[in-house]
């Protein structure tokens, strides 16, 4: 059967009017992640590559770009909050989803890499390679740059994740590692 509805996908470097799509990504990723608790958003404000950077991925009805790529659904998408989402009326662009990672090192690898911190796609948006897309562009930043990894934590009960990841080729180690972090209060008593 053919497909029936196509979208036309980006990904871009997010920019300062993007911040209130951000925020409310954010806020969506907390909810899902049953984290609101520790929900107290800012937003970057730094170089590219060199701290935190967010790569937006949009989509449109129409091209956008001799770059794009076209996503065949066989049914067309239901978006409740298109209208909340939408970053260019004229050519009817919503944002879907976005990648935000920041530089970190490896000595064992002696080279740089990149962690990822959130990596999140709206629900009506996913299983339909959106997060691949994503992912891959932080990869290919990483490679561009000479980047020896990139490495990224997931909750132990997102079973789709974790599936999604080891798919990618990702190795998903819960067995050697565990993830430590200081933060609000222990961080301040810490660094007093």
């Amino acid at each position: 059967m053919e497909p029936s509805h196509s979208l036309f996908s980006r990904i871009r470097l997010a920019t300062p009017a993007d911040v209130p799509h951000i925020y409310k990504l954010l806020h969506q990723q907390a909810v899902f992640s049953h984290l609101t608790h520790d929900f107290f958003a800012t937003i970057f404000k730094y170089a590219p590559f060199t701290s935190v950077t967010i790569f937006l991925l949009e989509v449109s009805p129409n091209p956008l770009t001799p770059s794009d790529r076209v996503i065949h659904l066989d049914h067309p998408l239901t978006d409740t909050e298109h209208e909340t989402f939408i970053s260019d009326k004229v050519n009817d662009v919503t944002v879907v989803g976005f990648v935000s990672f920041s530089p970190n090192y490896s000595s064992f690898l002696a080279k740089h890499g990149f962690c990822i911190e959130d990596l999140f796609v709206r629900e009506c948006y996913r299983r339909k390679g959106f997060g691949r897309m994503l992912l891959s562009a932080v990869a290919k930043q990483a490679v561009k740059m000479g980047y020896g990894k990139v490495e990224w934590a997931v909750i132990d009960w997102n079973d789709d994740a974790i599936k999604f990841y080891e798919e990618m080729g990702a190795e998903v180690v819960d067995h050697k590692w565990r993830l430590c972090w200081l933060s609000s209060a222990a961080l301040e008593k810490l660094g007093e």
